[in-house]
């Protein structure tokens, strides 16, 4: 779809010829990490063990290419009914000190979601499977592809011989899917040290927008998330005998859920929507020049119709407004048959997705305030109690930074386009604690496509993505070293 403007000069020209020559090589890699089942989901010994594998073929692989490399122990977590397991290390590792040079740190992860073959694969997801260029496999675009894409372009650099562009630092973990175990601590414990010459930060852990043109991502929403609870006693009725003299728990919770949102999806919490940044003109243009076809979009989502009918209202309620989810019941009676029970006590459970400037200790305040008053109106004899179990704030970023203007050269070069600049409307804790604790700039450069189905059966990378991934990185490095 896209062909570079122009060709790139000199040592890129070299590098490219370099990734395309080697890139049944690189796809080999690929396939060895795929192999490893290195799900942290799930809490068994046996995948625990493939975890610390997987990281040792990480730390040898980044030694190999003249790293420095620390895995960081994090010791054991404890789990709720009681079992003790071993968490897998944090890879630090460190390529060039030049003080002349920027120093980019590079954050990924190489763990995975769970994933069986009978749950509908078409291959087995830990044999990566190539079927007209796509490579299928468990983590082969979340995280994998993209970490082996950014060791790909360091390696072409040490395998030409060639002085490396930048100095490199990478982050690497094993427990992303279950939460990041360990991280948040870890990075504010090396906030003078390991990180303390770091310029720039680059996660490659999110997806663009389109098939075939790339992405730039520039924010996120942040996650807060609640129980709100509602109890008579401990034991259930039968509704034919207490059915009409009491406060029914679920007559009142339903009231409460129903009271968070309306069926346009507009908030009714007094005062969420006080801190959301008006839309400026320059924010509207970003989004008319964003790729994006409604109809396949409303297909590939297999929904009748959305809340909106026009590509920047939906890309604007997903990304810039908040947006309020009710995820399930606790305690109702869901099963199959006409069960005549009364719940003695239910929990509802829902979630606000923040954007920035709204906060998420403001919004739990707001969010039981608003309960609170419409359970009084009730006057149910019941106890009601709110709690905030997540608390994930937004992130944003300057994309004016020279990381941003770098990543946009590096993309014309390599796809001959200007990438969509988008924000993502789910929630990276990572890139905010980033920010916040090391204060430097933050830029999420996604190497997969809007179909490769991360988290799901059959996820895939595209080979053109891979490779063209790596070039992109690469390139990235010299436009970045231009700049600095």
């Amino acid at each position: 779809m896209f062909s570079p403007s122009s060709p790139p000069a000199g040592l890129l020209e070299k590098a490219f010829q370099y990734i395309d020559l080697h890139q049944n090589e690189f796809v080999e890699t690929l396939k060895e990490w795929v192999a490893v089942e290195s799900d942290s989901v799930q809490p068994l010994p046996r995948l625990r063990q493939e975890l610390f594998r997987m990281m040792a073929l990480a730390a040898d692989k980044l030694r190999c290419l003249g790293a420095s490399v620390d895995s960081v122990d994090l010791g054991a977590q404890q789990l709720p009914n009681g079992q003790t397991l071993p968490i897998p290390p944090i890879i630090l590792a460190e390529l060039g000190n030049d003080p002349k040079k920027p120093t980019v740190c590079f954050y990924g992860h190489l763990d995975v979601q769970p994933a069986r073959k009978e749950d509908g694969w078409l291959t087995d997801p830990y044999t990566l499977t190539e079927v007209d260029g796509k490579l299928y496999g468990r983590g082969a675009t979340d995280n994998k592809g993209p970490v082996l894409a950014w060791i790909n372009a360091v390696s072409t650099f040490r395998s030409l011989e060639e002085d490396l562009p930048v100095n490199i630092k990478f982050v690497i973990e094993g427990m992303e899917e279950a939460g990041s175990v360990g991280l948040e601590e870890l990075v504010r414990g090396e906030k003078d040290r390991f990180f303390s010459s770091v310029d720039y930060i680059v996660i490659s852990d999110n997806l663009w927008l389109s098939q075939r043109k790339p992405a730039l991502t520039y924010g996120t929403r942040g996650n807060s998330y609640f129980r709100v609870e509602v109890k008579c006693r401990d034991q259930d009725f039968h509704s034919g005998t207490s059915g009409g003299v009491l406060s029914e728990p679920m007559a009142d919770l339903v009231a409460l859920l129903g009271s968070l949102v309306d069926s346009s999806g507009h908030i009714l919490i007094p005062g969420i929507y006080d801190p959301v940044a008006p839309l400026t003109e320059e924010e509207r243009k970003m989004y008319r020049a964003i790729h994006l076809d409604l109809e396949e979009y409303r297909r590939s989502s297999r929904v009748k119709r959305f809340l909106f009918d026009t590509k920047e209202e939906i890309l604007m309620h997903l990304w810039r407004y908040p947006s309020l989810s009710i995820h399930g019941i606790e305690g109702a009676f869901d099963g199959p048959g006409a069960k005549t029970v009364i719940p003695g006590q239910v929990i509802g459970k829902f979630s606000i997705r923040l954007v920035p400037h709204m906060d998420t200790s403001v919004v739990e305040k707001q969010v039981k305030q608003h309960l609170e008053n419409i359970f009084s109106k009730r006057n149910s004899s019941n106890q009601m109690a709110v709690s905030m179990t997540l608390g994930l704030q937004p992130w944003i970023a300057n994309i004016k930074d020279n990381q941003y203007l770098a990543a946009k050269r590096a993309i014309k070069t390599v796809f001959g386009t200007e990438p969509d600049m988008i924000r993502d409307g789910s929630t990276i804790p990572i890139a905010r604690i980033f920010q916040d604790t090391i204060q430097k700039s933050v830029m999420m450069l996604p190497l997969g496509a809007v179909d490769d189905g991360e988290h799901a059966q059959n996820e895939k990378i595209n080979r053109w993505n891979y490779i063209e991934g790596s070039k992109l990185f690469a390139a990235f490095f010299l436009e970045l070293a231009k700049l600095h």
